[in-house]
């Protein structure tokens, strides 16, 4: 079964209809200031909403409800991590990316140890980012897939180019607020899917929560203590909060919208109640996935599912209403096209402040800004390719975190040393980095250590033998640090 006339009417226009609208921002953008923090005159809840949508990616819409499908409400303890993270990111790493005017994160890591270790943490970003989003943007070819019927190339590339068109021309301002509106109209999608699933299982919502609480799916605190049990409540706890501090203290992808506020109070305000948002936004994923597996039981598919990921998707062109198949596809269409437009923004952003601006700091305002447009469109392409080199593995959504969590390690432990500490040096920080990013390659290729120790592991080793080396090879870096050098 495939969607009928009207949903397809209403996926075109919602393409058609988000591109106009990023375009709008085409005649702001005059400088790199304004290409890459929107001249810091976003309002503290659209960026704390856009930080919300950067983070959902297509892999948390078919992803979270596949993990209650299969499992239960166990993932709500990262979530929880991700609060207190965004709790320590804004009393300790906000105030100082406020410390002058910063376009990326790892102007930071300059300022507090130099060009060495500057170039590094930017690098390093950039490779992981760029694999981490391949596997997103594949996550997009599952469900265009499923819906449409297209071939892999051509779903990865209609999304692609469109987001592509309106990143390009009005930079993080048309980023933010497509972000804004992607993020109503992916909640409203869930909502009113789940509304009419209600409707499709004899009892509605009693008879879901019996069978599902029945079943142990509503469980989700578990305090068992394992390092291969993916969700606990000490591995999200803890991971949850490494992982958050990570991704939205050392990630341009989500640092560039802190750094966009109009002033530091505002950049904490967005932070923390992201984090308020995601905690809601995720449980109402997991609710999701819940009442889709009291669905099947009694409506078995013809065709088992190869992966949890195809549930979601399927259950939308198999049963869901005319019309109402149509937002839910625009909605998951809208959390991919949000994710993968704040992508192709921090890459840009960092390829030009981080690399190409060190070399030829002297380059004028409108060439910084043409040579910026073209950057985005060559992360583009590398994103196209990487997104069909990711077709294989499990879960997308476990799969993109992995990558991620790889690098972020070593990243936040680096962040850690300049931010907390006096005493750190640029050679001991490489050289930590260098051991955390070891571990946790190994532990990633080697171990069944669960994904969410990943950035706790390696940050605490990064941040350990960073500090000890320091000490070893002398001078301190302490007066960079007081004098921002």
């Amino acid at each position: 079964m495939r969607l009928q006339i009207v949903d397809a009417i209403i996926i075109v226009a919602y393409l058609i209809g988000i591109t106009l609208f990023g375009l709008q921002f085409r005649k702001s953008q005059r400088s790199l200031r304004d290409y890459f923090l929107a001249d810091r005159n976003i309002p503290w809840w659209a960026i704390a909403l856009s930080i919300v949508a950067a983070e959902t990616s297509t892999l948390t819409v078919v992803g979270t409800p596949g993990m209650a499908y299969g499992g239960n409400f166990g993932f709500l303890q990262v979530v929880f991590g991700y609060l207190l993270g965004r709790i320590f990111l804004a009393l300790v790493f906000v105030p100082q990316y406020f410390r002058g005017e910063m376009f990326t994160a790892y102007q930071l890591i300059d300022r507090r140890f130099g060009k060495a270790l500057h170039r590094i943490t930017a690098g390093i970003f950039l490779v992981t980012r760029a694999a981490a989003e391949g596997v997103r943007v594949w996550a997009i070819a599952i469900v265009v897939g499923v819906v449409l019927g297209t071939g892999e190339v051509a779903s990865v590339a209609i999304v692609l180019a469109l987001t592509l068109i309106y990143t390009f021309e009005g930079g993080l301002a048309a980023v933010i607020w497509t972000d804004v509106v992607q993020l109503f109209i992916y909640v409203a999608g869930t909502i009113v899917g789940f509304f009419v699933l209600l409707h499709l299982v004899p009892g509605g919502w009693p008879a879901i929560h019996s069978a599902a609480a029945a079943a142990g799916k509503m469980q989700v605190l578990d305090f068992t203590f394992s390092l291969t049990k993916t969700f606990t409540f000490w591995s999200g706890l803890i991971g949850g909060m490494f992982l958050t501090t990570a991704t939205h203290g050392t990630d341009q992808l989500l640092v560039q919208r802190l750094l966009a506020a109009r002033n530091q109070r505002d950049s904490q305000a967005a932070l923390i109640t992201s984090g308020v948002v995601v905690l809601v936004q995720f449980a109402l994923f997991l609710v999701m996935g819940a009442a889709l597996w009291v669905f099947y039981q009694s409506n078995p598919p013809s065709v088992p599912f190869a992966k949890t990921d195809y549930i979601f998707p399927t259950f939308i062109v198999d049963h869901m209403p005319s019309g109402v198949s149509g937002l839910l596809i625009a909605a998951i269409l809208a959390a991919a096209m949000s994710n993968l437009s704040a992508a192709l923004n921090s890459l840009s952003s960092t390829s030009m402040v981080d690399f190409y601006l060190r070399i030829h700091p002297d380059t004028s305002e409108q060439k910084r800004l043409r040579l910026s447009r073209a950057a985005t469109i060559v992360w583009g392409l590398v994103l196209f390719v990487l997104a069909l080199a990711s077709r294989y593995g499990g879960s997308v959504l476990e799969k993109g975190l992995s990558i991620a969590s790889v690098a972020y390690g070593g990243l936040l432990g680096v962040f850690l040393l300049g931010l907390i500490t006096r005493r750190a040096t640029q050679k001991g920080a490489i050289m930590g980095m260098l051991c955390g990013l070891a571990l946790n390659i190994y532990i990633w290729g080697w171990t069944h250590i669960a994904w969410t120790w990943y950035v706790t592991l390696g940050a605490s080793t990064t941040f350990a033998v960073g500090y000890l080396a320091s000490m070893m090879t002398g001078e301190n870096d302490a007066s960079r640090a007081q004098t921002g050098e």
